[in-house]
């Protein structure tokens, strides 16, 4: 419903991979490609799918618009359908041309924006406080006028902005029609106690203030943009905005798998009172994740938040021991509850052999590969293992572990020895490798190959 929830303690999830994501540099998207991330957004959950700036292009504007005449009329059997947002400057013609993009939606939504803090109005837009309250208001204005009653406004850069200033053109919005306000730190430039202020006070002090949703769309510059979206949330704001894998301009926006999974694990006993919740169906979050990380090129650090490479996986000898005994002592959440398949090992999943791996850890993979081990022969092998390790960035695959078990467990064949070992290879020629061994008649004996 335009400008209200009924339960005071859910919040909703408005992503903006589509558009503002689409802005990171590279990360341009096919109209296909966008049709499968909505609908993959659709079965995640989430409230708002900001689909993109359809004035921006021709592309953008067709991507929108089937967007909204496919994922925006595909009812679940709940009964929910994502909300279509299309993004537009306050002007007449962006309106227009986004209205005519999203109007196919079961549930359009026309997204405007002008900025409002004094460094944008002057160096930027050349404008003064009054005309920008003019611009804003006019523009909501004629988004109603066309017939949309889902219309959000945002006063760019709100996190630099006047507060005075803020109340007054936000109070006129909604007396415009504004059924959302969403205050964006377009800089990243808030600490998260000065974030979660803004919002108090804007719930605090604008006029009309009880009959819309406040929201957040916050920037990484300082990463803090899932902080500062977490403390909006506690001060009240019941929409946050984010994106997939935490794509967006610059450093990024507020990460939707951090937002959700911190609001799911998090909101019954962090948010003061209120008991937090969102629609987001957490098993689709890895799915979504690799999709975009596929279709845009923008790869996520191994160590990022609940989606890395590295997430769910644990190196050191002593958080494997705690895993084998507990996952619990490692992990606050399953990897499978966002959709994330261990595989097969059960007793050893995320454990990666390495360096720092403890003989509890080596010793359980050996029992899931079949060997089960006496001390002595495991002590042998752990010994090998270690040294191993040491040399072999990335960890020890179960290739590795069988060739140390097929090693004699741990037993160097003392018959042969290698004496010389000379590779050579190039970007021409043919690699070439020879080996020289001494065998039990002391005897040198050597081979070369090519290949």
């Amino acid at each position: 419903i335009p400008g209200r929830i009924d339960d005071p303690n859910y919040v909703r999830i408005f992503d903006t991979t589509l558009r503002d994501g689409e802005q990171s540099p590279g990360a341009t998207l096919t109209t296909s490609e966008k049709v499968e991330i909505a609908r993959n957004l659709g079965r995640l959950g989430v409230d708002v799918i900001e689909a993109g700036f359809p004035i921006a292009s021709p592309d953008d504007f067709n991507a929108v618009k089937e967007i909204a005449d496919t994922v925006g009329r595909e009812v679940y059997e709940d009964g929910y359908v994502p909300v279509i947002c299309g993004l537009s400057r306050a002007f007449e013609k962006d309106i227009s041309v986004a209205w005519d993009a999203i109007k196919g939606a079961k549930r359009p939504r026309i997204h405007t924006f002008i900025a409002t803090s004094k460094i944008h109005m002057e160096a930027k837009l050349k404008k003064t406080p009054d005309e920008v309250v003019e611009i804003a208001v006019k523009a909501v204005k004629y988004a109603k006028s066309l017939g949309c009653d889902d219309i959000e406004f945002s006063p760019e850069d709100a996190g630099r902005s006047d507060p005075d200033f803020l109340y007054r053109v936000l109070g006129c919005a909604i007396e415009a029609g504004a059924t959302t306000l969403n205050i964006p730190d377009t800089t990243g430039w808030n600490m998260p106690w000065e974030f979660g202020e803004v919002i108090k006070k804007l719930r605090d002090n604008v006029p009309g203030a009880e009959n819309v949703i406040f929201s957040t769309h916050c920037h990484n510059d300082l990463g803090l943009a899932t902080a500062n979206s977490l403390a909006g949330a506690l001060n009240g704001a019941r929409q946050l905005e984010v994106s997939v894998n935490g794509i967006g301009e610059r450093a990024g926006n507020a990460s939707m798998e951090e937002v959700a999974m911190a609001i799911a694990l998090k909101g019954k006993d962090m948010f003061d009172s209120q008991a937090l919740y969102t629609g987001i169906n957490p098993v689709y979050i890895t799915p979504t994740s690799k999709m975009v990380e596929e279709y845009t090129g923008m790869k996520c650090q191994p160590h990022k938040a609940i989606v890395g490479a590295n997430a769910f996986m644990h190196e050191s000898g002593i958080h494997q021991d705690g895993m084998i005994k507990n996952k619990s002592t490692y992990e606050i959440m399953s990897p499978e509850s966002i959709g994330l398949n261990r595989g097969n090992q059960q007793s050893g999943a995320g454990i990666v052999l390495g360096k720092h791996s403890g003989r509890n850890a080596v010793s359980t993979r050996l029992k899931e590969l079949g060997y089960d081990l006496d001390i002595e022969k495991l002590n042998k092998v752990f010994a090998r293992f270690k040294e191993v390790a040491e040399k072999k960035k990335g960890g020890l695959e179960d290739d590795d572990l069988e060739a140390l078990m097929s090693d004699q467990a741990g037993v160097i064949n003392e018959m042969w020895k290698v004496t010389g070992l000379q590779v050579m290879s190039g970007d021409a020629g043919m690699p070439t490798a020879t080996v020289k061994m001494e065998g039990p008649d002391k005897m040198e004996r050597y081979v070369s190959a090519t290949g």
